[in-house]
């Protein structure tokens, strides 16, 4: 009976330890979150508005490493921090912007238009952002154009009455459009993207596993914030629970065993 209870036991942890793994192998199954795409390009052809009202092909505004960092301006969560953080690494990191790397921050809210995009550049700009303000371009579209971009980068939202449900994430592309990089949470270390960036001008990907933020958080429509994922969180640690007790079951049987062979007469 222990025998099988642990066989059973063992499949069922391997099976919730691999069952993840499959959003990050290019399998769009998740609904909410980040399905990976390195390698990928996006499609340059895609049209957009600026935060102007001028009509710009996003092909033509990636000539140089670029961070997309996709947001919703109305956003009453973690858009805000997240942008901050992007704003907060333009000022600390030794690279300028503009020269070694641009920004171009989008809306997956078709309802945005241009003037919410100047609105929400205006506040996020800081000292060294504003020098290069014309290098950090936030853009918003229909949505036909939205789902094709977010579809190509693997970023699933949902709606939510009047916000969304979504993660925290930016992504850095090489010259070319390709995906190479992709940084989670609202706050980034300035040596880390300074090394997406170099490896994007190298076309070299790398991925991450700093997935916690977007792990652990979802946003509560109800009550307009971002509460702890409980079921998540919960299943996490019944897994290392599960590996705990396996562990105390294969060390109970290898103890018994040895305590039968040395209880047998010679």
């Amino acid at each position: 009976m222990i025998k099988w209870f642990r066989n059973s036991l063992t499949f069922a942890v391997l099976l919730l330890l691999i069952a993840p793994g499959f959003a990050q192998t290019g399998v769009d199954t998740v609904e909410i979150g980040v399905v990976e795409h390195l390698d990928r390009t996006i499609p340059m052809n895609l049209t957009f508005l600026d935060e102007t009202g001028k009509v710009v092909r996003i092909g033509d505004l990636i000539n140089k490493p670029t961070i997309l960092a996709p947001v919703y301006f109305d956003c009453p969560g973690i858009c805000v921090q997240l942008l901050s953080g992007v704003a907060e690494v333009v000022e600390k990191s030794d690279l300028e912007l503009g020269k070694d790397y641009q920004i171009i921050t989008f809306s997956f809210n078709k309802l945005d238009d241009p003037a919410k995009a100047r609105d929400k550049k205006n506040s996020i700009l800081r000292s060294k952002s504003k020098q290069h303000a014309s290098d950090w371009h936030f853009l918003t579209g229909d949505s036909t154009a939205i789902y094709t971009l977010t579809n190509a980068i693997g970023y699933k939202f949902q709606p939510a009455g009047n916000d969304f449900i979504h993660p925290a994430a930016i992504l850095v592309l090489s010259p070319e459009g390709k995906i190479t990089r992709y940084l989670y949470g609202v706050s980034y270390l300035p040596f880390d993207v300074k090394m997406a960036v170099i490896e994007a001008r190298r076309g070299q990907s790398r991925p991450t596993i700093n997935r916690i933020l977007d792990y652990c958080y979802a946003y509560d429509p109800a009550g307009r914030s971002y509460s702890l994922q409980v079921t998540k969180v919960s299943g996490t640690i019944i897994v290392f629970l599960a590996l705990f007790f396996l562990g105390f079951l294969l060390l109970t049987n290898r103890r018994k065993k040895k305590k039968n062979t040395e209880s047998k007469p010679s």
